[in-house]
């Protein structure tokens, strides 16, 4: 997992930018952020960063300032992270002074997603490059292994289409010392809350129970998606291996298994079969382990339901729970489970993401605190054990933001909620309110009403409340007699201290001087 640092005094653009990356590459990066260069620094000084994106604009200090401070760093002895730049298009002159510090990339605001994705990938090859280039520093077992591993998880992932040196490949790898014939398992863990167990603790564990097991292990990798990937001899140990798993209450090592193989172009084949085998691990919730050759006919996909992911987007904020229900359905074709190709699922929940989601947590997110955090959550079926879950989060996740879109429409078309919360606050500003009282007074959901509120007032609940207080506090200073402790009382506050300093917030003076002024209007109307 990568280490990377957002550098950013705007908060929406911090956590934007945080949330776009998490997405696009689940559990590529350990995100950390700061609001400006000062910050950063200590935050790097504490644990350095392979990757930092700093906008150039800052307080205390600024983009360029971080950069120079960075190659500072470098002479230290702390590796340099490779440097991302924020900037507008009126920075563009002043973004030339960092070329010197050989800046990566200059990404323009507003950010857009397909031009960050391109900036982090191209990122992540140069850092693969130069580590390919320490690595060939030390001529070791040790690194002889690794680069065995990547060369392994290279040839594994290429596209099934890619032109391969088969005699190269066999060589980089190793595979002359290769036990044959063999096969392959993709290995995953994951907790019943859905999070993953760590990579290399997960490869650790798997290689200690593998001690205990007959049979050979030729190669061990982790692929591109933290998956652990197993080469071996075909004699049942990944099904013991799982066993004991279970034995030990581990369930949550779900194992794909491919079929025998024994030539250098076996290897990539055998891995893909895997993938498919453990594929229906996730789409069949009473399934921990499968082999290729259980599975019965080939997965299916479909075209990309375009027009029904805009209706459902559509549908949000109409009440009508039942037709979103039931075109969801359709759209991840429920009816043909389980053999429906989890790539199909995967793209239609990225596309629900961003054409509905993403849409909707735009115009309403500041305000939908109570399904913020399944909304992240369902950001990627990664999150979840198994697919069913995943759908179950998605589905009350649709429906509670239908809810809440037809509660703020309803209260935004219809007022009488609003006059009857403010003639509520009229007739008991002089008692401890808050927005909770008010919103069950009127039985709005609290985050409906903070919305709804300030669309009907213009001013928010606890900015209202003042001003009716002080426009009371201002009637009874009329009266001379009246204490201004016994008035601050009187209209709400807690004592005379809170009662003149708000009141100085509002009138621009105290209520005694306030006072005064009146009684002096008075006497000049007098004469």
């Amino acid at each position: 997992m990568r280490n990377l640092l957002i550098v950013d005094d705007e908060k929406n653009i911090r956590f934007g930018l945080k949330m776009m990356i998490e997405r696009e590459f689940p559990e590529a990066y350990d995100i950390r952020m700061a609001s400006q260069g000062e910050e950063a620094l200590q935050l790097l000084r504490a644990q350095p960063a392979d990757i930092v994106i700093t906008d150039i604009r800052m307080p205390v200090m600024d983009g360029i300032r971080l950069i120079e401070s960075l190659a500072e760093l470098e002479g230290t002895g702390a590796a340099k992270p490779v440097v991302l730049i924020l900037s507008g298009y009126e920075d563009f002159e002043y973004a030339k002074a960092a070329i010197r510090y050989q800046v990566k990339e200059y990404l323009l605001k507003p950010i857009r997603r397909e031009e960050l994705f391109a900036a982090l990938r191209k990122t992540e090859e140069a850092l693969i490059r130069q580590a390919e280039v320490d690595s060939r520093m030390a001529a070791t077992d040790v690194y002889l292994q690794q680069l065995q591993s990547h060369r392994l998880k290279e040839l594994l992932e290429q596209p099934e289409d890619t032109d391969i040196d088969l005699a190269a490949a066999a060589e980089s790898i190793g595979f002359e010392a290769y036990v044959k014939p063999f096969r392959v398992a993709v290995m995953k863990y994951k907790y019943e809350d859905g999070n993953t167990m760590n990579k290399d603790e997960l490869k650790q564990l798997v290689e200690k129970m593998m001690e205990s097991v007959e049979g050979r292990i030729s190669a061990s990798v982790l692929d591109g998606r933290g998956r652990l990937v197993l080469v071996g001899s075909p004699d049942g140990q990944f099904e013991k291996l799982a066993r004991q798993f279970a034995e030990r209450e581990m369930d949550g090592l779900f194992v794909g298994i491919s079929r025998e193989g024994s030539r250098i172009e076996d290897v990539r084949i055998c891995y893909n079969q895997a993938l498919h085998a453990l594929s229906y691990t996730f789409i069949q919730p009473n399934i921990r382990l499968m082999n290729h050759e259980d599975i019965n006919g080939e997965l299916r996909s479909y075209p990309m339901p375009e027009e029904d992911i805009r209706k459902l987007g559509n549908m949000l904020g109409t009440g009508r729970d039942r037709e979103i229900k039931t075109l969801l359905l359709d759209i991840f074709h429920i009816g043909d489970m389980p053999h429906v190709d989890i790539a199909y699922l995967e793209r239609v929940g990225k596309q629900i993401n961003e054409q509905v989601l993403d849409e909707v947590f735009r115009v309403y997110g500041e305000s939908m605190v109570e399904v913020l955090k399944l909304y992240r959550r369902v950001g990627t079926m990664d999150n979840y054990r198994h697919f069913h879950a995943y759908y179950r989060s998605l589905e009350h996740l649709l429906l509670s933001v239908n809810e809440y879109i037809q509660g703020i429409r309803s209260a935004h078309s219809e007022h009488s909620e609003m006059k009857a919360a403010i003639a509520y606050m009229e007739e008991n500003y002089h008692r401890p309110l808050n927005m909770a009282m008010v919103s069950n007074h009127v039985s709005l959901n609290y985050s409906y009403f903070s919305e709804a509120f300030k669309a009907h007032t213009g001013e928010n609940f606890v900015a209202y409340l003042k001003k009716l207080r002080i426009s009371r506090a201002k009637a009874l200073l009329q009266d001379g007699a009246m204490k201004l402790a016994d008035i601050g009382k009187a209209v709400g506050f807690e004592n005379t201290k809170q009662f003149s300093r708000v009141f100085k917030e509002l009138e621009g003076i105290s209520p005694h001087e306030y006072r005064m002024k009146l009684q002096a209007d008075a006497e000049l109307g007098r004469g």
